[in-house]
C-alpha cells in the first residue's frame, strides 16, 4: 500500500482546499494534485506528520465499523437531499471524517467521482469498504433519481445488521466468559491445590475413599500430561475449523446447527431477520429481485437456507412465485411463506419484508433474553455440582485426619 500524504492547495478559483491523497512519493502526489487542477503549497506523510500516532497502522490492520459506514452514510443522504453536488458533498465528508481508512478510502472515491466516474463504480473499487449491498442499492439509486432516499435506507439497514449482531454477541458473552473463568479455576485447583493435598493424603497411612483417589488421579494426570491435552485441545480446535469451513464440511456444520435442539431456532431466526431484512430494503430502493435474492442468499450465512433461496430464484427467472419454492424448501417458517405470498399478491413485498424483519429481530431478542436465563442457572448448578464433588472429596479424608487420637 502506497503512502498516505496530507495536502493544502488553492483550487483554480483561489479557494483553499484540505485533504488526502495516496502516492508512492511526496513528488507523485504532488504531480497527481497539479494535474487535478491545484495549486500545491504543503504536501506531508501521514506517518511523518505524526510519528508515533497510529494513523499508519490502523490503514494497515484497521477496519471501518458498521457504525462508522452508517454515520457517513446517513450524513451523505443529508447532503445530497440538500441539493449539494456529489464532489462537493464527499469532500464535506472527507474533511470532518476522522477515521483514517474511511478517509482515504472516501478521498479516493470524490477524486472518481470528479474524473467522471459513477458513485456506485466509484465504491465498487472499495469492496472492504463498502460491500455488494452498498453498491447495488446506490447503483439503483443513482439511475432512479433517488441516491438520498436510498442512502437513507442503507443506513437503517446498516444500523439493523449492527443492533442483530450486538444482540447475539451481548447474549452469549456471559456465559462464555462463564464457562473460561470455571475452566481455568479448575485448572487451577487441579494443578496447584490438589497435588499439595495429595501429599497430605498419602502420609495418613489409611485407605482413602475412592472419590478422593479419583480426584488424586484426575489431578495427576493434568500435571504430567498437560501439554498433550493442551496439543490436543489446539489439533482438534483447527481440525474442527478447518472442516466447517470447507466445502463439504460446512453444509453438514450448517444443517446440524438447524436441527440442534437449542441453538437451531435461533439460528434459523437470525437467517429470516437477515433475508428479510435485506430483501425487503433491497427491493425497497429499486434492486432487481434477482440481484436481490443473489445478495440475499449470500448474506443468511447457513448453506442449507442459502440453497432454498437460490432454488427460488432460479423459479422466479421461469415466471414462478418466491413463496412456493421457498415453502417446498422446508427451510423457511410457514408465517414467512404465509406473509411473503401476502406480499406478492398485494403488491406490497418490500413491506411485508420488512414486517418480518422487524417480527423475527423482536423474536431473536426474546429467545436470547430467555436462553440467557436458562443457561446462567444450569451453570451455576454444573460448577455446584464439581465444587461440591472436590469439597467432599477434600474434606472427607481431612475429618479423618481430625479424628485421629
Amino acid at each position: 500500500m502506497a503512502p498516505i500524504f496530507d495536502y493544502k492547495a488553492f483550487s483554480s478559483d483561489g479557494k483553499t482546499q484540505k485533504g488526502i491523497i495516496e502516492a508512492e512519493h511526496a513528488k507523485a502526489a504532488r504531480q497527481k494534485l497539479k494535474k487535478q487542477g491545484l495549486m500545491v503549497t504543503e504536501v506531508t506523510e501521514k506517518s511523518a506528520a505524526k510519528p508515533g500516532g497510529g494513523n499508519a497502522v490502523p490503514f494497515f490492520g484497521g477496519r471501518v465499523s458498521i457504525k462508522e459506514i452508517s454515520m457517513m452514510t446517513r450524513q451523505l443522504a443529508s447532503l445530497v437531499k440538500a441539493n449539494i453536488p456529489l464532489v462537493e458533498a464527499l469532500n464535506a465528508l472527507v474533511e470532518q471524517i476522522e477515521h483514517d481508512v474511511l478517509k482515504v478510502v472516501l478521498e479516493k472515491v470524490r477524486q472518481d467521482v470528479n474524473e467522471g466516474l459513477s458513485l456506485a463504480k466509484a465504491l465498487s473499487a472499495h469492496p472492504k469498504v463498502f460491500d455488494t449491498i452498498f453498491v447495488n442499492m446506490v447503483e439503483a439509486g443513482e439511475s432512479s433519481g433517488t441516491l438520498s432516499l436510498v442512502l437513507l435506507r442503507l443506513a437503517d439497514l446498516k444500523e439493523a445488521q449492527m443492533r442483530l449482531r450486538n444482540k447475539v454477541v451481548s447474549g452469549m458473552t456471559y456465559p462464555v466468559l462463564m464457562m473460561g473463568v470455571a475452566t481455568i479455576l479448575m485448572v487451577a485447583i487441579f494443578t496447584f491445590v490438589i497435588p499439595k493435598l495429595t501429599k497430605v493424603f498419602e502420609s495418613m497411612n489409611k485407605p482413602i475413599p475412592p472419590m478422593t483417589k479419583a480426584m488424586m488421579l484426575v489431578s495427576g494426570f493434568v500435571i504430567d500430561w498437560w501439554h498433550l491435552l493442551l496439543a490436543t485441545f489446539v489439533i482438534s480446535l483447527v481440525v474442527f475449523r478447518n472442516y466447517i469451513n470447507s466445502e463439504n464440511g460446512r453444509p453438514k456444520w450448517d444443517a446440524f446447527k438447524l436441527r440442534s435442539p437449542v441453538f437451531g431456532p435461533l439460528v434459523r431466526m437470525v437467517a429470516m431477520t437477515r433475508f428479510a431484512g435485506t430483501m425487503g430494503t433491497l427491493l425497497g430502493s429499486g434492486v432487481p429481485i434477482l440481484t436481490a435474492m443473489s445478495i440475499a442468499r449470500n448474506l443468511v450465512d447457513n448453506i442449507p437456507i442459502a440453497n432454498a433461496i437460490n432454488k427460488a430464484r432460479e423459479n422466479i427467472t421461469e415466471g414462478q412465485s418466491i413463496a412456493d419454492p421457498l415453502k417446498r424448501s422446508g427451510q423457511f417458517p410457514p408465517m414467512v411463506i404465509h406473509m411473503i405470498a401476502i406480499g406478492e399478491k398485494t403488491g406490497e413485498l418490500p413491506d411485508m419484508l420488512k414486517n418480518i424483519s422487524e417480527n423475527y429481530e423482536e423474536q431473536v431478542t426474546a429467545s436470547i433474553e430467555g436462553m440467557t436465563a436458562l443457561i446462567e442457572p444450569a451453570m451455576i448448578i454444573g460448577m455446584g455440582i464439581v465444587v461440591g464433588f472436590i469439597v467432599v472429596a477434600v474434606f472427607v479424608p481431612l475429618l479423618d485426619i481430625s479424628n485421629i487420637k
